[in-house]
């Protein structure tokens, strides 16, 4: 997705120098620079969005993983609560019994 995203942002930038390149002749060197650095800077952040998504994707995938692991704990502590019940009720029963 980085890749994509950043290919994307070079892509619109090449377009919009050549756009103002053709389309603009009277375009000064300053201001083509100008143009230049804000595509680089905006290219920048996204790159630095796309890392910062990748890492979302990371802690999610933990906490995923995590809430699985938990998931599976509580399922085995209510297993030895549903047998320790029935081992309750059948000594209960036992002694009725009797």
């Amino acid at each position: 997705m980085q890749k994509s995203l950043s290919l994307a942002v070079r892509m619109t930038v090449i377009a919009g120098v050549l756009g103002l390149m053709s389309g603009c002749s009277y375009v000064t060197k300053e201001e083509l620079a100008a143009v230049d650095a804000k595509a680089s800077e905006a290219a920048s952040k996204a790159g630095s969005a796309a890392s910062t998504a990748q890492s979302a994707m990371k802690a999610a995938s933990d906490a995923a993983a995590a809430a699985q692991a938990a998931k599976a704990a509580a399922d085995a502590a209510q297993a030895c609560c549903d047998a320790n019940k029935a081992a309750i009720d059948k000594i209960f029963e036992k002694k009725m019994r009797k």
